[in-house]
């Protein structure tokens, strides 16, 4: 399997780029996973559904399933922020590629979103994970690289430049302490 994340800023568009390599990756017949970060809040079930029910009573896990989707819930009973190794251990391992959305600060290669608008500093000059830039102003790069630009608004393009580059995004797990 391969593993990919994508680092920026809120608003530069990293769930759109993501959102719009999947299916570029399934044209090429891969079979992708995404790891999404989210806020500590965040909640899939719904009150008065059987499996918000469960977890009300007390459920450390409810593994809902049908023949069409699986969803796994757990209840962390002390707080607890599970690693991005951690995360990618609990998928199918029939998997090609994992994109992996947040985890900016993750020892994972990273393609780096950015957006002049946005305002804020690049990550790139500093991180040495970050394996390509996306962005829709390669003019406006703060800082000369010598890193792959992709255009931010060209999927296809980045769904490419990654199946090509795909020998240096395979993860062998056994590197990292799970």
């Amino acid at each position: 399997m391969k593993v990919v994340g994508f680092a920026g800023y809120s608003g530069s568009g990293k769930t759109t780029l993501v959102e719009r390599l999947i299916p570029a990756l399934k044209l090429r017949g891969l079979r992708v996973s995404v790891v999404k970060h989210a806020h500590h809040s965040f909640d899939i079930d719904h009150p008065g559904k059987d499996s918000w029910r469960h977890r009300e009573a007390g459920a450390f896990e409810v593994v809902v399933a049908s023949d069409r989707r699986l969803a796994l819930m757990r209840e962390f009973e002390q707080p607890f922020e599970p690693t991005v190794h951690q995360l990618i251990a609990e998928l199918y391992d029939g998997v090609d590629w994992v994109l992996v959305e947040g985890f900016k600060h993750s020892d994972l290669l990273k393609i780096e979103v950015w957006r002049a608008t946005r305002g804020k500093p690049a990550r790139y000059p500093h991180d040495d994970f970050i394996a390509a830039i996306a962005t829709d102003t390669p003019q406006q790069l703060p800082q000369a690289t010598g890193l792959d630009v992709l255009d931010l608004n060209n999927p296809d393009a980045v769904a490419e430049w990654l199946v090509a580059h795909g020998e240096r995004f395979e993860y062998s797990p056994e590197l990292y302490a799970i």
